[in-house]
């Protein structure tokens, strides 16, 4: 049997990081058993489904690296199939039309209610007779079964009871003919021979229903695996509502991270191997199983995440670092051409960052010009006593034939030699002359970084401002 696995995300708004760790187990699971993965996008919600939302999630699948082998798959385009099945359904006396008006199952629910019982469809069109109403579009509902149970050998939860007299005969097709959520993800995982079904726990309601139809088209059972839920860190679910860009996957690219971070992160956070914390992506296609999912749901800790991103962020080829800074050059207006080479620049900064950001904004003085100095900063390092080190050193700079972090070196110590100053009491007021602050790499690799004519024309400033400011 060949194993296939889907992500089947409703396209209501961005990638949401619950859905991008399911869409991961599924990933896992597929490329462990060399199975395929299929991308589906369940947009029938025609009110809330946007072109933007689709985007956002393929968007968010590519910078993931999460790639599919079928797909996407648009449920809008399979109306025609799925007005096949509920004809075949109709036919085959499973599924029938409901008649029942608005007020009429609302007056049905307040009886049922009144009398402390579950509400729910009573099945009064099940066996209606007689003529259709007149100028009425009828519902189509399922036929489901009055007697026995649902059992479902969920992998995550165990096995799991629905007795089918709690379920209510579920609308399948609304009354202008649109299918609806749970039939259409019942024909679809059909019609793609899905074999596992692995999905966030508010699906598991669902299931019973989805099973109980796949048995009236004859069709096999998949495999289902319930993941629990993913908390924030103040322990509720996380949702775009409460906790606003933090659920959303794109939010974590903008806040710095790189996807391998974030994958390894989520991989975690739900399963686990060991005290292993550090996985590359092809140990986790090995090791990865649906059956140690954990069974309790797992709270999002940022701290853990910035350090998992550090590790990657320190061990990673610059050449690779490089393609993800670029997005965050971008972000302040940084055109990364137009100045040092960025790889040159990852290589020293690397050591020093836990996140693109914060790499892109300790870097941004190598390719802008100085807009201003740190006030605390010049406080503690800057006095008008500097202007003749200064001098002297943008004099040795600009003599230089070979501007390289060596003779920049030998530059700085001559000119403290030549002051009687130690090299400690010009390179921290040059740094700042140079980027604006007192932290950078050190200090020959930071005016390397700059280059000859940034350098020279920032000393030139620091000397007028420190005589404007005597």
């Amino acid at each position: 049997m060949t194993i296939r696995t889907r992500f089947a995300p409703s396209p209501t708004g961005y990638l949401h990081i619950g859905g991008a760790r399911v869409a991961l187990f599924s990933w896992l699971y597929a490329r462990k058993h060399a199975g395929t993965f299929i991308l589906r996008i369940e947009d029938t919600d025609l009110e809330r489904s946007t072109a933007e939302s689709v985007n956002a999630i393929l968007e968010g699948m590519t910078w993931l690296g999460l790639d599919y082998d079928e797909g996407p798959f648009y449920q809008t385009k399979r109306f025609d199939r799925y007005k096949e099945v509920i004809a075949q359904l109709l036919q085959e006396g499973k599924a029938y039309h409901c008649y029942c008006s608005k007020d009429e199952l609302t007056a049905m629910r307040e009886s049922q209610m009144a009398r402390k019982e579950k509400p729910r469809y009573d099945g009064r069109c099940r066996h209606r007779q007689g003529p259709a109403p007149a100028g009425v579009q009828p519902v189509v509902r399922f036929k489901n079964p009055l007697d026995g149970n649902v059992v479902i050998n969920d992998v995550v939860r165990g096995k799991v009871v629905i007795a089918n007299s709690e379920l209510d005969d579920l609308i399948i097709a609304r009354s202008d003919g649109t299918p609806t959520y749970n039939f259409t993800v019942v024909v679809d995982d059909f019609d793609m021979k899905i074999t596992h079904v692995i999905r966030g726990d508010d699906h598991l309601n669902n299931t019973p229903r989805q099973i109980n139809m796949l048995n009236a088209m004859g069709a096999s059972i998949p495999v289902y695996a319930h993941a629990p839920m993913i908390l924030a860190e103040d322990g509720v679910k996380l949702s775009k509502r409460v906790h606003g860009e933090s659920a959303s996957v794109m939010a974590y690219r903008d806040a710095g991270y790189l996807p391998e971070a974030l994958l390894n992160y989520l991989a975690r956070l739900g399963w686990s191997h060991g005290d292993q914390e550090i996985f590359t992506l092809e140990e986790l296609i090995q090791l990865f199983d649906i059956t140690d999912i954990n069974h309790s749901a797992s709270s999002i800790n940022k701290s853990k995440l910035l350090w998992v991103n550090q590790h990657y962020i320190k061990s990673a080829a610059p050449e690779h670092l490089a393609r993800h800074l670029t997005h965050h050059f971008t972000k302040l207006n940084i055109d990364p051409t137009q100045g040092p080479d960025i790889v040159e620049v990852i290589k020293v900064q690397q050591e020093r960052c836990k996140t693109l950001v914060e790499m892109a904004q300790a870097s941004a003085c190598f390719y802008r010009p100085l807009d201003g100095y740190n006030p605390d900063d010049v406080k503690k390092h800057f006095s008008v006593d500097l202007v003749p080190a200064f001098s002297l050193l943008r004099e040795k700079f600009a003599a230089l034939t070979d501007w390289q972090k060596e003779p920049l070196h030998q530059a700085l110590k001559d000119t403290a030699e030549e002051l009687g100053l130690k090299l400690g009491k010009i390179a921290q007021p040059v740094r700042i002359a140079v980027t604006g602050g007192s932290v950078s790499p050190s200090i020959d690799v930071t005016l390397y970084l700059i280059g000859r004519d940034a350098t020279l024309v920032r000393l030139d400033k620091a000397i007028a401002y420190l005589g404007a400011n005597a």
